[in-house]
């Protein structure tokens, strides 16, 4: 069944069986204490008949597409309706003529209880709601007009007044009809404008995620290629005024690295699909980094970095390390960038309301009262001449308050123009009993510990991606043989075995998913090699698309070298280095 005010009328029939029924005893049981004979019992017989007769002919409707059948069977089941009602509202004639007065004020009622039913259940339908209402109507009218007609003299004034009320009555539920009708209408219509609204908006979504991430690919390729060349510049004989070139070139890719990350983490706060994880944070030894990433950038400014973190506190703590680090670290560069002269303090304590403190205080410009709560809006700033002199997208603060608030807490300013600014981020308190270990010190390439002699396959469209990989192995002494596609990169795993396989995303011929699936899938020597993704593609589904081919490491351009040579070090170890192995291109 298609229609679907059909269905919903064929379903109350259907679903109303019991219930009917049990009215239909009330009603009899009522006519029988009124006036005692057989007829309440034979009348309860044959509306049950009926009853019966009704929900096997609307069930069948349910199983029905729109054909010439469906229209045939309609018409069945408006006469079902119509005999239906008929037999019931027959009990109010047995009741208004021999149950005496109270006999007829029953009738009355249980008539206009059932106009007011149909009304309610079958207006979804015009055929069905006039084949109920016309025989309950006609008995409404006919049983004090006959009754008018019947008697004589002062005895028939009291039965035409109730037949006004009866008319009126029914004039008031024809426009209740219409009304309801009408309101429904609307409804329907509301509906279909709302439905519509959100699927362009879902439209609109995806159109903006495709293109997040074809930006973002697009951007990251030429940026893997500059900053990938600036860091193996940098282990190159370089004069003071080189370095300071490729220093300079170095802070712009970072700049436009951490924008790109801020649009994605933005992107996915909006889109509600921001994830958080909740393990232990070591406060000392976070304080501690901070302080050592932005110590340098203050000394070279004169200023002084204090952490002071409370003697009362838990040093170790349930949160997001991650999104605590990001949060903090934008808060801390905020104030080393805005403060020209003086202290900056960052205080960890417990509140007065029981959260987690943070209180970032800069001696710097400060913020105008006016400007408070324009700087946690996105791509906004104090001033004008703020971003002209600062720089910046504004991003930051408006990231850092989100993701506050999604991990339970806030973040909030109080600031003086000229005096300097105090950012406090609260965050639920929750002592970690965890045993924190030590962490692991990366070794990367200068022999921390014995590097293997290991194979690399490397699989990527583009000959300047492949080329910066295989620069950044040359210095291990590592081999590594090359594929441009996913279909090459099949063929050479059926060829040889390799140690580990660095795979790209997007490829023509074949992509990088496509081509894993395919290794994981067959008999060759690299079925169980550890492959990795090494790709431009960095949203939260392009993860999830490579760990249902089974790959968990993911790495995203620009390469970070020592993340790079660390990951490899690590999926290579247990597997036997190949013999006479040499650095070649293929």
């Amino acid at each position: 069944m298609t229609d679907s005010g059909e269905e919903m009328v064929a379903t109350m029939r259907v679903n109303s069986l019991w219930t009917r029924l049990g009215l239909a005893a009330l009603a009899a049981l009522t006519a029988y204490l009124l006036h005692p004979t057989f007829w309440p019992a034979a009348w309860l017989s044959v509306y049950t008949v009926t009853v019966v007769a009704d929900r096997f002919l609307f069930r069948h409707a349910l199983t029905f597409e729109r054909s010439e059948q469906w229209r045939a069977s309609e018409w069945q089941r408006i006469v079902s309706v119509i005999v239906t009602v008929v037999v019931f509202s027959s009990l109010s004639v047995y009741n208004w003529f021999l149950g005496g007065a109270e006999g007829r004020v029953f009738a009355a009622i249980s008539v206009c209880c059932s106009l007011m039913s149909v009304t309610l259940t079958m207006y979804h339908k015009k055929r069905y709601l006039f084949a109920a209402l016309v025989p309950h109507a006609l008995y409404l009218i006919s049983l004090p007009v006959v009754t008018v007609i019947l008697s004589s003299g002062g005895a028939a004034l009291p039965f035409a007044v109730v037949s006004i009320s009866i008319l009126a009555y029914l004039v008031y539920l024809m426009v209740a009809v219409r009304t309801l009708n009408g309101n429904m209408l609307a409804l329907g219509q509301a509906r279909q404008v709302a439905e519509a609204a959100m699927h362009a908006a879902e439209e609109a979504n995806a159109a903006k995620s495709n293109f997040l991430a074809v930006i973002t690919h697009e951007i990251r390729t030429p940026m893997n290629a500059v900053v990938s060349s600036v860091n193996l510049l940098r282990k190159t004989s370089l004069d003071d005024g080189q370095r300071a070139h490729l220093n300079l070139m170095a802070e712009a890719n970072d700049v436009l690295l951490g924008l790109l990350n801020d649009v994605l983490d933005l992107s996915k706060i909006e889109a509600g699909k921001m994830t958080f994880e909740a393990s232990a944070v070591y406060l000392p030894e976070m304080l501690r980094n901070l302080e050592a990433l932005f110590l340098p950038q203050a000394t070279e400014k004169g200023l002084t970095l204090k952490t002071i973190l409370a003697r009362d506190l838990d040093e170790q703590v349930i949160s997001d390390p991650l999104r605590l680090r990001q949060i903090l670290f934008n808060l801390v560069s905020n104030a080393v960038k805005f403060t020209s002269q003086g202290t900056i303090w960052l205080r960890v304590r417990r509140r007065k309301d029981g959260m987690l403190g943070f209180e970032i205080e800069d001696q710097g410009i400060g913020i105008d009262a006016e400007q408070l709560e324009r700087i946690f809006s996105s791509f906004e700033q104090g001033e004008a001449a703020t971003t002209r002199r600062y720089g910046g997208t504004g991003l930051g603060l408006a990231i850092s308050r989100k993701l506050a608030r999604l991990m339970g807490g806030d973040i909030t300013v109080r600031s003086e123009p000229g005096l300097g600014s105090c950012f406090c981020l609260s965050l639920p308190y929750e002592p970690s009993t965890s045993v924190m270990s030590t962490p692991d010190v990366p070794a990367v390439a200068a022999a921390r510990r014995p590097e293997p002699l290991i194979h690399v396959l490397i699989v990527d469209d583009h000959e300047v991606n492949r080329r910066i990989v295989s620069l950044f192995l040359e210095p291990m002494g590592w081999g590594w043989t090359m594929a441009d596609n996913g279909i090459e990169a099949v063929e050479r795993c059926y060829a040889r075995r390799f140690d580990v396989i660095l795979m790209d995303m997007q490829m023509p011929l074949l992509d990088g998913i496509a081509a894993t699936r395919r290794i994981r899938a067959g008999k060759g020597p690299n079925r169980e090699t550890p492959i990795i993704a090494l790709t431009a593609n960095s949203m939260d589904y392009h993860r999830a698309a490579w760990a249902e081919v089974g790959v968990e490491d993911f790495l995203t351009k620009p390469i970070d070298p020592e993340l790079l040579i660390t990951t490899l070090l690590d999926k290579a170890e247990g597997r036997a280095a190949l013999p006479g192995d040499q650095a070649i291109s293929v």
